[in-house]
């Protein structure tokens, strides 16, 4: 496909949302709107068989969800993965990890938005004080056995895709 125009159409320091024209190989033209928001960390860290989950309002769906730590940098900047990864973990459990495990590479919403994640295992904790920022006020953590996520996971109490996507890769990795 060839793009043949793209304008944004809103913005704010999370995301931009942009209109664009293009013409398909069999030459039809065709519109799509775009949400790029930057890339994210998601991070589960992991002290034997519990992991640390967060949990806070998400007010697109209107509910407090729980989820593994993660979140973009401030501003829509770009920042190297593993470094977002442990200022996430750090900003948002107080936990930081001597140990980091790459789990793999996950994308959003691919029909809607440009944004993609990397999944991190972080292991060899050390305690301390959460870091939030004001949009995080509400947040709570708390520490889960693999057994209670998986059970949180088929109640339909965890129902964040990014979280239930990266528990995926970790069983995958055989960690």
């Amino acid at each position: 496909m060839e793009t043949t125009s793209s304008r944004e159409i809103y913005a704010n320091p999370w995301m931009t949302i942009r209109e664009d024209t293009f013409v398909r190989p069999d030459g039809g033209e065709g519109i799509y709107g775009v949400v790029d928001k930057p890339h994210y960390a998601l991070v589960i860290a992991l002290e034997g068989d519990r992991m640390m989950l967060v949990e806070q309002f998400r007010y697109p769906i209107g509910l407090r969800r729980w989820e593994f730590p993660q979140g973009t940098a401030p501003d829509r900047a770009v920042m190297d993965p593993s470094e977002l990864a442990a200022r996430e973990l750090q900003e948002e459990t107080g936990l930081t990890a001597r140990s980091w495990h790459p789990l793999g590479l996950l994308d959003v919403a691919p029909g809607l938005s440009s944004q993609r994640g990397r999944a991190f295992l972080a292991t060899d904790l050390v305690a301390g004080e959460p870091d939030r920022e004001e949009t995080e006020a509400d947040m709570r953590a708390a520490w889960v056995t693999r057994g209670e996520f998986e059970d949180r996971v088929r109640a339909g109490e965890i129902t964040d895709a990014q979280s239930i996507a990266a528990y995926a890769l970790l069983l995958l990795s055989g960690r």
